[in-house]
């Protein structure tokens, strides 16, 4: 199939007009004339589904998904495993209705990686493990897969490290995903619903560039979220009971005046 390049203006729509993580998903996937796709981090299968319905053009779709407890996950997500039975299940029961086109991998990228074609996927999402290693080894290992032109994207692309509590590991989709961008010559675009598309470019091309569509993308250097300072108030707003935090935040507004 030829290259289908949706251009920068129809991005910056579609983002501008999405409603929702799912509606602007299915308009880039119809607009991009996505057919061969993989999903990395199914969990219950609520995207995918979503996916699914909405586009009818899709004609493979891959499950990848451990769905299993993993000993070096520090996520919440990261449950028992009699749950993920239950959330495996509950994933197979959403995209029943899809069979003939849905292919379900049970297993880590590493572990199911091997099984698709180098260059033949049309866009791969990333919504796996958000941690520096997780990223890393999905961006690096799934970028292969993707056909020239075509698209890279996932969630939780959280302008912050800190999407969880200091006691899991942090989240680093941004700003590894970006530095990616640049090390590969793609234009990655930072999107609503913390969402990021990355285009990779055709053979002999470089066009790296971060397009923010959001506004809420700045410096991604770690050394600001990583300053005492900022742990220790963290440290402060996870242990301390709302109205006691409230009168800090008083007392320093008063300071301050």
């Amino acid at each position: 199939m030829a290259e289908s390049q949706i251009e920068k203006g129809a991005i910056e729509k579609i983002a501008a007009s999405a409603k929702s993580r799912l509606d602007m998903w299915t308009n880039l996937i119809r607009s991009a004339q996505i057919r061969q796709m993989a999903e990395i981090g199914v969990w219950r299968g609520e995207f995918t589904e979503a996916m699914l319905r909405a586009s009818p053009e899709i004609q493979k779709y891959y499950l990848v998904d451990p769905w299993r407890t993993l000993d070096r996950w520090k996520k919440p997500a990261n449950v028992d495993d009699a749950s993920f039975h239950e959330i495996y299940d509950e994933a197979l029961r959403r995209t029943e209705f899809a069979v003939p086109r849905r292919i379900v991998m049970r297993g880590t990228t590493i572990e199911m990686i091997h099984n698709i074609p180098e260059g033949s996927l049309d866009l791969v999402y990333v919504d796996g493990d958000h941690t520096l290693r997780g990223i890393t080894i999905d961006l690096v290992a799934w970028y292969g897969k993707v056909k020239p032109g075509y698209y890279l994207g996932g969630d939780d692309f959280s302008p912050t490290i800190w999407q969880h509590s200091l006691q899991f590991e942090p989240t680093l989709v941004f700003p590894f995903a970006v530095y990616f961008a640049e090390a590969v010559g793609a234009t990655i675009y930072c999107l609503p619903f913390n969402q990021f598309l990355l285009r990779k470019p055709r053979i002999g091309e470089r066009a790296f560039a971060v397009v923010d569509f959001t506004g809420k993308y700045g410096d991604a250097d770690l050394l600001p979220q990583l300053s005492l300072s900022t742990l220790i108030m963290k440290t402060i707003r996870e242990n301390l009971p709302d109205p006691l935090i409230q009168a800090i935040r008083g007392l320093r507004h008063g300071l301050k005046r």
